[in-house]
Parts: C-alpha cells; sequence; structure tokens
C-alpha cells in the first residue's frame, strides 16, 4: 500500500515560538501561511505541520500523489482506492472520502493508540 508522502500535523499552542524552535532545529518554511495559523516546515526529507487552533490532537498526515516536495506524482494509488482496500480488510474509517467523486478527497482512522491518520489528496487521479 503506497500511501505517498509523510508528514506530521502538530497541534501548536503558538505558531511564532514553534516556528522559532523548530527553525533552530534546521527547519525551513516550505508552504502555508503563519498569519492563517498554519506552516508547512521542512528539513531535509523531514516534513512537519504547525497548525494553532485548527484540531484538537497531532495527526499522522499521508499524501497520495505527492512526493515530499508536495510536486505531483505521474503514478499512485488514488485516496478511493486506498479507502477501499482498508475497509476490505476491516479497518474502521473515521470519516470517508465520497467514493462517487474524483481528484482531491481525504479519510481518516485512528491507530489502536487513538493516534489520528490522515490520508489527504489533493491532485487528480492519474490517467
Amino acid at each position: 500500500m503506497k500511501l505517498g508522502a509523510f508528514s506530521v500535523s502538530l497541534n501548536v499552542k503558538d505558531i511564532h515560538a514553534s516556528k522559532a524552535f523548530y527553525e533552530n532545529l534546521g527547519f525551513d518554511s516550505f508552504g502555508g501561511d503563519i498569519n492563517q495559523n498554519w506552516l508547512i516546515m521542512k528539513n531535509e526529507e523531514t516534513i512537519i505541520g504547525l497548525f494553532q487552533g485548527m484540531f484538537e490532537k497531532n495527526i499522522l498526515t499521508f499524501n497520495p500523489g505527492w512526493n515530499q516536495n508536495a510536486e505531483n506524482l505521474a503514478s499512485f494509488t488514488d485516496v478511493r482506492d486506498l479507502q477501499k482496500e482498508l475497509k476490505e480488510k476491516g479497518v474502521q474509517l473515521l470519516t470517508e472520502a465520497d467514493e462517487t467523486s474524483e481528484g482531491v478527497g481525504h479519510f481518516t482512522l485512528e491507530d489502536p493508540d487513538g493516534n489520528l491518520l490522515l490520508v489527504d489528496q489533493h491532485v487528480n487521479r492519474p490517467n
């Protein structure tokens, strides 16, 4: 199962303090908008998202269709196909992508310890 690019989305209390902290660890701003309380930061191939006031818990995030540079892949498994495969394995999903839709979509699930996983596709299915 290929889930795409991986990042950790962190629920932060003060996005400016968190940005400064992660810059000290060698992370650079890669995307997002700090004025909207979200920022994507990168250190080599490691990506973290800083999100202030947007969700309650930290989230493991996977992006089918993207590589670690947020570049579209020529070939990938669509989020709806990933969802179907997990459901066939008996995995319980918290939210589901609309299986009749195309392009962007997402679903969420929790691991046995309550960690939230987001599978979030930002690109259209490859032809």
